[in-house]
């Protein structure tokens, strides 16, 4: 076979410019059936607040799909996770809701606890991280989601977190060799 124009064999790879929100679970995830023996790596690399959750729950229920996802919280810290959440843009709340699949985002990013006048702050990224990470567990229904690795920039700032979710102990015991190797490291 001969490769097409951008370097790749047309007839195995297929280059889709669309909403990924649509094509994976159109086009791509049916590709990767469990029933038929199949195994997929999905690298899921959102700019923004853009991935639904029907993507991440429709991967964990295939039980045939390992999925790396770069989780954006300096958008969300930027946009959606104000220290008030009373001040926060309705748009934005959508766009989290969509995110993470219902509401109970609030409770993972907000507590009054500890709170002398009882209203709500937000929570550290870090505990939204592990929050995400058990999401990840017990809705999605991925086995193994190791400890999400921190992606700093050069001042060390966390810009966003890269999970690894699968229902293989295996591959989440190679990722989190690979996690540690790396998690102290700066772009």
């Amino acid at each position: 076979m001969t490769a097409g124009a951008g370097g790749y064999d047309p007839e195995t790879v297929f280059i889709y410019n669309e909403d990924c929100n649509e094509v994976l679970l159109a086009d791509v995830f049916p590709r990767a059936r469990y029933e038929d023996y199949a195994r997929a790596l999905c690298l899921l690399d959102p700019y923004a607040l853009d991935l639904r959750w029907e993507v991440l729950a429709t991967a964990g229920a295939m039980r045939s799909l390992e999925v790396f996802l770069n989780f954006p919280i300096m958008d969300m810290n930027r946009n959606a996770l104000r220290r008030n959440p009373d001040k926060v843009d309705e748009r934005q709340r959508e766009r989290m809701t969509l995110y993470w699949g219902d509401d109970s985002w609030r409770e993972a990013a907000y507590s009054s606890e500890g709170n002398l006048f009882g209203f709500d702050e937000k929570l550290s990224n870090e505990t939204l991280a592990e929050a995400v990470r058990r999401r990840h567990q017990t809705v999605a229904g991925f086995s193994y989601v190791p400890q999400p690795m921190p992606m700093r920039n050069s001042r060390g700032a966390v810009v966003y977190y890269l999970y690894f979710a699968s229902r293989n102990k295996v591959g989440a015991s190679i990722v989190k060799g690979i996690f540690a190797k790396y998690e102290n490291r700066t772009s």
